[in-house]
């Protein structure tokens, strides 16, 4: 059986073989995430105002202020997966100096409170805050992708099952040690992907534009081109609705993009003697931002990224540490993902004891290097130097700006 469906615009055909008996096979080696039931859902405009509600949140943060009269109380910014809630509490004997230390030292916590409206926007006001010290499911505190992450998880392993060894066994080895994690991060704190399952969904994503630039067209050059002709028509439909709904400040996702696209083009077409190499491109692409796993922190997230990459080091008990919304890592953000991506490559190859060339190698490393394209950027790299580095980047270009026109994400 072949799954079918498309992306880009429904211009990219999306095809997989995958039956059954294989699918049930994925999925019991790499289950998908536990998603909130509908007993975790609590959006805060669905609420009549005066009544009691408790429901678990995510503190966002908070500050002491003053009222008209200088009393003190508590101004708190909450979050859930349906997003931000506005709170109070009143300084009701002694309630900002009891729940302070609270604030402090806890993320989540069990929240009783009553529902107020003023000029059309809801708040709560708070009676009582508990810390929750047992065990959550982000997903039921952090916003995550609505497309189906099963499906995801499917069509992620049987591209990777087309791979040549030992490719096949680097992509295998790194998801068998690291799925738990990687199927729940964040690609990004605030541009794009940025939400649990996000960094999923963006490698399946270069993985369906590379799939089409190197396995559904006989030529890799005129599949570019036909990848920014709809990029040109897309941005000619941004800026005529725009014009049309009179909203010039209408974020345009393709703004300043074409030339960018055109030049990677030209960049590639230096390379034209040269094959593309398909295994190293797919390997590199499921590396490219595997170092977010690092990089990013988040309720929910454990460290065993870090204790693989540096086992004898010591380590401050990071159990301790309060979680709360997508942030940076304080240890990740000092080397960043690139780096980490090369890092993780070579450690999964010394443990799983993978001979490959050294060519081979540093053809990947340079891909994970360069994917940001340009220094300014964050690539590690003045810029790519081969075929498949370039590749890397037009496909990673493409995908995290097509997230933001998007109707779901």
């Amino acid at each position: 059986m072949s799954e079918q469906a498309s992306y880009f615009y429904d211009f990219i055909p999306i095809e997989y073989a995958v039956d059954q008996s294989k699918r049930e096979q994925i999925l019991a080696e790499f289950p998908p995430p536990a998603l909130p039931d509908s007993s975790e859902y609590f959006v805060l405009d669905d609420q009549a105002p005066g009544s009691i509600v408790k429901t678990r949140l995510l503190l966002n943060d908070y500050q002491i202020q003053l009222t008209k009269t200088n009393k003190q109380f508590l101004k708190i910014r909450f979050s859930n997966n349906a997003g931000a809630i506005n709170a109070k509490m009143w300084d009701n004997q002694g309630s900002v100096e009891l729940n302070l230390p609270l604030l402090e030292k806890f993320a989540v916590f069990d929240v009783e409170a009553m529902v107020d409206e003023f000029r059309g926007f809801k708040s709560l006001t708070i009676q009582r805050l508990t810390p929750c010290e047992a065990e959550i499911n982000p997903f039921s505190l952090l916003p995550f992708t609505q497309q189906n992450i099963e499906e995801l998880s499917v069509e992620l392993f049987c591209y990777m099952d087309e791979l040549e060894e030992p490719y096949r066994k680097i992509a295998r080895s790194v998801m068998t040690r690291f799925w738990d994690q990687f199927r729940i991060r964040p690609a990004a704190k605030g541009y794009h992907h940025n939400y649990l399952g996000g960094l999923l969904k963006h490698t399946v994503g270069l993985m369906r534009f590379a799939r089409f630039l190197l396995k559904k067209e006989e030529n890799h050059y005129q599949a570019a081109m036909k990848l920014i002709n709809v990029v040109e028509k897309a941005y000619k439909n941004e800026l005529w609705s725009q014009f049309k709904s009179d909203n010039s400040q209408a974020q345009l996702v393709w703004k300043d993009t074409i030339d960018h696209l055109y030049r990677q083009l030209q960049g590639m077409m230096e390379h034209k003697e040269k094959q593309p190499d398909y295994d190293i491109i797919m390997t590199s692409i499921l590396f490219h931002d595997i170092g977010k796993l690092l990089e990013y922190d988040h309720a929910g997230k454990t460290f065993d990224t870090f204790q693989f990459l540096f086992p004898s080091a010591e380590r401050p008990d990071q159990t301790e540490r309060k979680q709360a919304g997508i942030t940076m890592d304080p240890l990740g953000v000092m080397v960043g993902h690139i780096p980490y991506g090369v890092l993780l490559l070579n450690k999964i190859m010394e443990t799983e004891n993978i001979s490959l060339s050294m060519e081979a190698v540093h053809q990947m490393a340079h891909c994970i290097l360069c994917h940001h394209g340009l220094p300014e950027w964050g690539a590690c790299i003045q810029k790519p130097q081969t075929i498949e580095g370039y590749i890397i980047h037009f496909v990673d270009y493409l995908d995290s700006r097509y997230e933001n026109s998007e109707t779901v994400k």
